[in-house]
């Protein structure tokens, strides 16, 4: 029999890591820390690039841990076909909070630098409100799946990888 693979199990934990605790940090630590210690306009400038780069970071290991969830389930890790249904709804709370909804925030913020206000103080406010609320919905939303998807990730790597290699052994006695 030949070996089962923990790299992949392996690279789905490392990027998950890296996802939800970019997302729990930047949303929830640094956010926080820059509209206490900085005037409004500034950290609202600040954080959004941080969003960005976190909107980035979102949809790269999104993309690459559906790919991995799908080759493990195909391999025979049933323990990883679950996740997949969490991993589908956090990229889908990354498209639209960062790619639909920041934009037009963006767009906003800009016609109210043009107008010589922040969007604070600005005839956009209030729709920079609805925006930046429903933004904060995605936001949460994401955050939490992302806590499901660590907290339903198999406990122990070498038993799914167990798993897989007792299940190749069966199929092969079997067929």
């Amino acid at each position: 029999m030949a070996p089962v693979s923990l790299m992949p199990h392996r690279f789905f934990r490392l990027l998950t890591v890296v996802w939800v605790g970019s997302l729990l940090t930047i949303g929830y630590a640094v956010a926080p820390v820059l509209f206490t210690t900085l005037d409004r306009s500034t950290a609202g400038s600040v954080a959004a690039q941080l969003f960005r780069i976190q909107g980035v970071i979102g949809v790269v290991c999104g993309i690459l841990l559906l790919g991995l969830a799908n080759l493990l389930v195909r391999r025979g890790s049933g323990a990883y076909r679950r996740l997949r249904w969490l991993l589908a709804g956090m990229l889908v709370c990354v498209l639209v909070g960062y790619f639909a909804l920041q934009p037009f925030m963006n767009a906003i913020r800009v016609a109210a630098l043009e107008a010589g206000s922040d969007v604070g103080h600005s005839v956009y406010a209030t729709r920079f409100g609805i925006l930046h609320g429903v933004s904060s919905l995605f936001y949460l939303v994401e955050s939490l799946l992302g806590l499901a998807l660590v907290w339903l990730l198999p406990a122990r790597v070498d038993a799914v990888a167990e798993e897989e290699g007792a299940r190749g052994v069966a199929g092969k006695v079997v067929g």
